[in-house]
């Protein structure tokens, strides 16, 4: 059974923790990668594991993905992560950033292949 922490560490606390400006910890909690709640003073309050997930979150954008991405990855995570949950988020990661370097590749390749840019450019699928 998994015993849910209280909330108990500060803005400034998060942080320090994971190396960020509490700006940030605040710019992440309001994109749901991490939760606060509010105490009577109206202070947020987060949990043991919100250091960890914005380094998580960290790493995820410096391969690629946006916050919005990072936001859905954690979507299925618990409250409090355990080691096996973030290994979880680890493969999907790791799919993820396989399937960006494929991606890369390829549009390396067509663009040493001599064609005109312009043309490697329209041959590219909307999003």
């Amino acid at each position: 059974m998994t015993v849910l922490r209280q909330p108990t560490l500060s803005v400034s606390e998060v942080a320090a923790d994971s190396g960020v400006a509490p700006s940030a910890v605040r710019f992440y909690e309001s994109h749901g990668i991490v939760t606060a709640v509010r105490t009577t003073g109206n202070q947020r309050r987060f949990d043991t594991s919100a250091a960890c997930r914005i380094q998580v979150a960290k790493l995820a954008q410096r391969v690629g993905l946006s916050v919005r991405e990072i936001a859905e990855l954690f979507t299925d995570l618990p409250p409090d992560p355990q080691p096996e949950d973030w290994q979880r988020v680890a493969g999907q990661l790791v799919t993820e950033v396989e399937q960006r370097v494929r991606h890369l590749k390829a549009q390396l390749a067509a663009m040493e292949s001599g064609a005109k840019l312009c043309e490697i450019g329209r041959a590219e699928p909307a999003r």
